[in-house]
């Protein structure tokens, strides 16, 4: 079993560490002071400093990592995975600085693997030079979208054209003006098998009939510095039938193919939040002092560092393992591993940045960390792209069965 990272991923990993100290940590405060002067607060990639950290980051060749196909960095599962950590480190910069962020990166993979020669030329093409923004709409207010099948949006044939109708909530980047295009599922034939009820269609974010009503608040974060997250309405909005992707009753099959890479980059990113947690929280305990001495020789925090190691190496060894099992048996082979990850990734850090916003004491809870505002982001992804409860339900009764099985086998 081999550890080490190889060539390709130890000099892109090189690059990138370079890439952050030299453009990425010094345009964080840069970043927030240029947004808050901007006259839309969700436009965050008109910040003049995110143009120069994209023109930076495609200059060094890091751009559109996370594709393995065409248009992207060739790179595997297992290659993306330390580079997707340690952009995660500046988690709202990194990202979008080098094209790799959600819920783009979701929608680019979907358009590269299902879309047709001309929805790849409208709408993936200027994804991938990072000219626009996009967005997923799949949940709902008025289901509970755990469950893919409740959703209740319409999708229905009218001539050349179909007919939208429904409401989307949580929908990721879709106040940001430069969002031109939603991947909108809904239903296309309610009487059909529960699997194939549903379809994925393209709608533009100026269709008639779109109503964006508001942009959704997390733990009291408007999420404005990453395009935040929209309630929107769809009032017989009509698209071109040419927009429907794949074919009506394939929304299911694509959502699965979209969500099982996603999760993972959402857990591959947030090891990088943990470190960056424990760095700012050994600093803080080295340097306060309470009741004569720093507070990083107290027993309790001690603890909490020498933990927070435990804990995210583990976390790091999961997703690694996961991240060779998609590339080596495919997605569908490394779903448990998947399903472990999502359920673990979110738990363990969250866990991590209390322990840090508490050696941090008041100043932990405030805008003067990054630690308050990266709690609340990693507490949606316990919901984002399925809750917990959903995945270790599934998790168990596979283990079940896979216990099951084995008992069988050896009797």
């Amino acid at each position: 079993m081999e550890f080490a990272y190889d060539a390709r991923t130890e000099g892109l990993r090189e690059n990138l560490l370079d890439f952050m100290a030299e453009h990425v940590y010094p345009a964080e405060a840069v970043f927030h002071e240029q947004l808050a002067a901007q006259p839309n607060p969700w436009a965050w990639d008109a910040a003049p400093v995110m143009g120069e950290l994209r023109a930076a980051a495609r200059s060094r060749g890091l751009w559109n990592l996370f594709l393995p196909g065409e248009g992207g960095a060739g790179l595997t599962n297992l290659q993306y995975a330390p580079l997707a950590e340690i952009a995660g480190r500046s988690v709202l910069l990194a990202p979008p600085a080098m094209n790799c962020a959600a819920p783009d990166t979701g929608n680019m993979e979907v358009l590269s693997l299902f879309a047709t020669p001309a929805q790849r030329e409208q709408w993936l093409e200027p994804l991938l030079s990072g000219e626009i923004r996009s967005a997923f709409a799949m949940t709902e207010p008025d289901v509970a979208s755990s469950d893919a099948t409740n959703i209740g949006t319409s999708i229905v044939r009218d001539g050349d054209e179909y007919v939208v109708n429904g409401r989307k909530w949580w929908i990721t980047g879709a106040m940001n003006p430069n969002c031109k295009v939603l991947i909108v599922m809904g239903k296309t034939d309610p009487s059909a098998d529960r699997h194939q009820q549903q379809s994925m269609i393209l709608v533009p974010r100026d269709a008639p009939g779109l109503e964006i009503k508001r942009g959704m608040h997390v733990l009291g974060y408007d999420d404005h510095d990453h395009g935040g997250h929209a309630e929107l309405e769809f009032r017989d909005v009509r698209v071109p039938a040419a927009n429907l992707i794949a074919g009506e009753g394939d929304g299911f099959a694509i959502a699965q193919a979209r969500l099982g890479p996603g999760r993972i980059h959402h857990c591959m990113r947030s090891i990088g939040v943990a470190e960056r947690a424990i760095e700012l929280m050994c600093a803080r305990a080295e340097e306060r002092v309470a009741f004569g001495k720093p507070i990083a020789d107290q027993g309790v925090v001690r603890t909490w560092i020498a933990e927070s190691r435990i804990k995210v190496e583990q976390l790091r060894l999961l997703t690694l393992k996961a991240a060779w099992l998609m590339d080596t048996v495919g997605n569908k082979g490394a779903h448990t591993e998947i399903q472990a990850i999502k359920i673990a990734a979110p738990k363990t850090v969250q866990w991590i940045l209390d322990k840090a916003m508490q050696v941090h004491g008041a100043g932990g809870l405030s805008q003067d960390f990054p630690l308050a505002n990266a709690y609340a982001s990693i507490r949606t992804l316990r919901l984002a792209d399925g809750p917990d409860e959903v995945h270790q339900d599934a998790l168990a009764r596979a283990e079940l069965r896979r216990q099951r099985d084995a008992r069988g086998s050896a009797s």
